[in-house]
């Protein structure tokens, strides 16, 4: 009989045990996901959009590769008297000098940096981070004269190293949050109509300047976001710069 009440006794102590265990993994589980979700998750996040009460839009381009159609953006964005971010690879502000100097003295065409040789900069170290963005960054001043505040990782690809090692030199990590697949070959109206589905008050577009089809798209898209309301701005007149957190999904909020 002592045996039958030890086993049992056994029993239900293993049960308990089990019971606090599970538990304990749910409670880490929702602590966890409590933690992304409010926005407080150790990780570092780049910018993907900024809440805006404002009808205000940032288009942006990436150029590392061609430059046949840069200065046909420029002069669709100046009849529509709208701004855009151009974030160029230090190799091409090399290669087109003449090209990167006109988007900078326009007025029209905010730059930053898209790295120095485009490499998938989440996988260097902080050393090799420093020296591609402080190259490219260099060469940038040397054409426009004027200092790099905004960066864009290539590919999209960033980790807590990237972006606080671009912290350090001054820099604010831009993402997107409406993607145009430009890239792909899309066809103008699909670009057009994949920003004007998506596009809220504060978000960030991505494009680039040597897309098969973006140029033609530009028109469409400016014309659809003047109809929505919208004005488009560059990143450096939509991001906060103090006072601000970044949610879970990577937008900017103003503190209150």
């Amino acid at each position: 009989m002592k045996i039958v009440v030890a086993n049992v006794r056994n029993v239900i102590s293993m049960a308990l045990v089990l019971i606090i265990l599970v538990t304990s993994l749910v409670a880490v589980a929702v602590t966890d996901s409590e933690s992304v979700y409010l926005g407080k998750t150790p990780r570092l996040l780049p910018i993907y959009s900024v809440e805006r009460e404002e009808k205000v839009v940032a288009l942006s381009f990436d150029a590392a590769w061609g430059a046949d159609k840069t200065l046909g953006l420029l002069q669709t964005l100046s009849e529509y008297d709208a701004c855009a971010t151009f974030f160029s690879v230090g190799m091409w502000a090399e290669k087109y000098p003449d090209k990167l100097k006109a988007l900078a003295d326009s007025g029209r065409m905010e730059i930053g940096t898209h790295s120095n040789t485009h490499p998938d900069m989440a996988k260097m170290s902080a050393q090799d981070i420093k020296l591609e963005l402080e190259t490219s960054m260099s060469l940038i001043h040397d054409v426009t004269g004027k200092s790099v505040e905004l960066f864009r990782p290539p590919f999209g690809s960033y980790s807590d190293t990237l972006i606080s090692t671009a912290e350090a030199l001054g820099l604010y990590t831009i993402q997107w949050d409406v993607d145009t697949l430009d890239w792909k070959g899309l066809s103008a109206g699909n670009i057009a109509t994949r920003v004007l589905d998506r596009v809220q008050c504060g978000s960030i577009v991505l494009m680039h300047n040597d897309g098969e089809h973006t140029l033609e798209a530009l028109p469409l898209v400016l014309e659809g976001l003047k109809n929505k309301g919208f004005t488009c701005v560059t990143i450096g007149d939509l991001i906060y710069r103090e006072n601000y957190t970044i949610d879970h999904t990577g937008r900017q909020i103003r503190s209150t």
